[in-house]
């Protein structure tokens, strides 16, 4: 069937007054959640620009990410207000952003500073849809490096005696400057359980994907005396199990027998750079859902 203009609805005007927004959603699955969708943003003078959408067998939840445009009198105030019904109705778990918002991101950092540097960079080339809010560490190091982007750098000791003080001094930072995601980019401290849930579903973390066969100091050495052919990293969100958390990326790197300890240590840089920087921009442009224990990453 042909549909005439008519059917398909009012065409998507065009102009600087246009804004992009993204809706996430998931809930449980069941008829009708497409259907109502669309008909909401048709109903709001809304144009569908792109649509995902995922049903999972085993836990019977549905996911979904829609990026669609508006015009005044469109608001995201006023779509997210009329929207409500809609979530109630079907029990969703829903957020709705301006597709174009650059989420504020604070990077933690401890010695090692190539993820760091690597998203600070991406970051003042307009790589990531992010604005870096202050980069904290247990060390000084990085001062100058942050400073060189114009980042605000927070030294923040941690030691077994103050660890709840400096935890509570990260997330003053967290709420004085509206911080929506947390980033440990090698940073190596134990995040506590309290944290962890303060922080839950907006805390990413990086790791080598040796875990768990090389624990402890030096698994790259490690892995070089086992003779290793892959070299890791995956990215994940921070939980109370130690870096268990529901992985968003990963990476890998095919090595060879020739390759010295040091090689494999700078090619597990780079794989780590890779992987950490993918989870934060998928992040940031809303793609990720959590599916309990896992996620659902929408292209």
């Amino acid at each position: 069937m042909t549909l005439t203009t008519d059917d398909r609805g009012p065409e998507p005007a065009e102009g600087p007054g246009r804004q992009q927004y993204v809706l996430t959603l998931s809930c449980p699955d069941k008829p009708g959640i497409v259907h109502a969708v669309s008909s909401f943003l048709f109903m709001t003078g809304c144009n569908i620009e792109d649509s995902q959408q995922f049903g999972d067998h085993d836990t019977r939840l549905f996911f979904m990410r829609v990026h669609f445009s508006g015009q005044p009198p469109v608001t995201l105030e006023k779509l997210r207000a009329s929207f409500a019904a809609v979530g109630d109705t079907f029990q969703m778990d829903w957020q709705l952003h301006r597709a174009d918002g650059r989420m504020r991101v604070v990077l933690m950092v401890s010695k090692f500073g190539h993820c760091l540097n690597d998203l600070l960079f991406r970051t003042s080339i307009g790589a990531l849809p992010i604005e870096v809010a202050g980069v904290v560490s247990n060390h000084p190091n990085f001062a100058e490096l942050a400073a060189s982007y114009d980042v605000p750098f927070h030294h923040i000791p941690v030691t077994a005696d103050n660890k709840p003080e400096a935890e509570a001094a990260l997330l003053e930072i967290v709420e004085r400057e509206q911080v929506e995601l947390v980033v440990l980019a090698r940073y190596m401290q134990v995040i506590s359980d309290d944290l962890c849930k303060r922080l839950s579903g907006r805390l990413i973390n990086i790791h080598h994907s040796f875990l768990p066969s090389f624990k402890g100091a030096k698994p790259y050495h490690q892995a070089h005396a086992r003779g290793v052919k892959l070299i890791g990293a995956t990215a994940h969100y921070v939980t109370a199990e130690l870096d268990e958390g529901p992985i968003i990326e990963q990476e890998v790197e095919r090595v060879g027998h020739g390759l010295t300890p040091s090689e494999l240590v700078a090619v597990g840089r780079d794989v780590e750079c890779r992987a950490l920087a993918r989870a934060v921009q998928w992040h940031s442009e809303h793609r990720v859902l959590l599916n309990g224990r896992r996620t659902v990453v929408f292209d």
